[in-house]
């Protein structure tokens, strides 16, 4: 019998195993799942790749706790396994694999394109995937991508009270994320990544959207704003109400120095993307910026992954962006002309 918005998903995965990881007849296709997961989107992705008559295994598993090296003392030996050894890794994990020993050994072996999709459920693959207009969507972040390489500092200020400056690192890479075929760490498109120079990086991350880390960091979208304070790449001090005492509480039971220290900035740029707690999708939100902090992986140190216990993340909406002084975004707005027109394209 006909499943809801079952046209739609076999478009997205279509898309996404055809266009964006250009899977190729006789390639391993991993797909991975955890019990709280939607399993329709992955067992569509699994019969899509079928179809491009690659080889498929789909490992539905039960559902660790934590993110990164928090996953790893709940993971079955057989998935621990195999992730390394195969072409193609989609992952759809509501409590991500991403940033574990795992993904860390993944994404560094010269073999395999790991597709990070985690927590997403049928509505937001197809309105995230199957429905953006690829081409544009292509022009409009390379465009961006090519604005931030070439920039040496940098502003974002929100309404919120986010107010922070950087210095790019010209041997990072600024990870645009539509292209899936090459192999390494690859992410939902609609967001722009990269890990600015620490020492650098002064001043206040006011996160008014959503924040998740797993644990009692899973805190979702936000009632309240969360500030912190960081001085050269480092957070000194996490300021706010009782959310920002449970996320402070929660830095400290993980004993980790490296979890404070700047791991990425990111902005968002999906013109179908809502807030709606599925971090994957929120970090996406049109005209946010986004941080993480702790375990980083080496798509944004352009080197060696800097080890944490764990990754937490938080998203600044209706954000202004200055590049060596040139403003693009104004309170969520794309104000540059080559960023507006293409932005109206899609809907923007």
């Amino acid at each position: 019998m006909p499943q809801y918005l079952d046209m739609e998903l076999t478009q997205a995965a279509y898309k996404l195993m055809h266009d964006m990881v250009k899977v190729k007849k006789g390639e391993s296709v991993l797909v991975t799942i955890d019990s709280i997961s939607d399993f329709r989107v992955a067992e569509e992705i699994a019969k899509m790749s079928v179809a491009l008559e690659a080889k498929v295994m789909l490992a539905w598993h039960s559902t660790p706790k934590g993110y990164g090296s928090l996953t790893m003392p709940y993971l079955p030996d057989p998935l621990i396994a195999c992730v390394d050894k195969t072409d193609v890794w989609i992952e759809l994990n509501n409590q991500w694999l991403l940033y574990s020993p795992i993904w860390d050994k993944a994404v560094t072996n010269g073999r395999t394109r790991q597709v990070m999709l985690g927590g997403l459920s049928i509505e937001r693959i197809v309105r995230n995937i199957g429905k953006v207009d690829m081409k544009v969507q292509k022009e409009f972040q390379t465009a961006l991508t090519n604005m931030t390489k070439k920039a040496m500092k940098i502003r974002i200020t929100n309404k919120a009270g986010t107010d922070i400056s950087f210095k790019n690192d010209p041997n990072r890479p600024v990870n645009n994320e539509i292209d899936y075929s090459k192999p390494g760490a690859h992410f939902l498109i609609g967001q722009i990544g990269w890990a600015p120079n620490e020492e650098s990086t002064n001043g206040k991350i006011a996160i008014d959207g959503a924040i998740s880390g797993g644990g009692e960091a899973e805190l979702g979208v936000l009632d309240e704003i969360i500030t912190y304070v960081v001085e050269k790449g480092r957070i000194i001090d996490i300021c706010g109400g009782k959310k920002a005492e449970i996320i402070k509480n929660y830095f400290k039971s993980l004993d980790d120095p490296n979890m404070y220290i700047a791991a990425h900035v990111c902005y968002g740029c999906s013109p179908n993307a809502k807030l709606e707690g599925c971090t994957t999708e929120d970090e996406r939100v049109w005209g946010s910026t986004e941080w993480g902090f702790g375990h980083q992986g080496p798509n944004y140190s352009g080197g060696e992954p800097r080890v944490a216990k764990s990754h937490i993340d938080g998203i600044c909406l209706n954000c202004s962006v200055w590049l060596d002084g040139h403003q693009i975004l104004s309170d969520g707005v794309f104000i540059d002309s080559k960023l507006q027109k293409l932005a109206k394209k899609l809907g923007k």
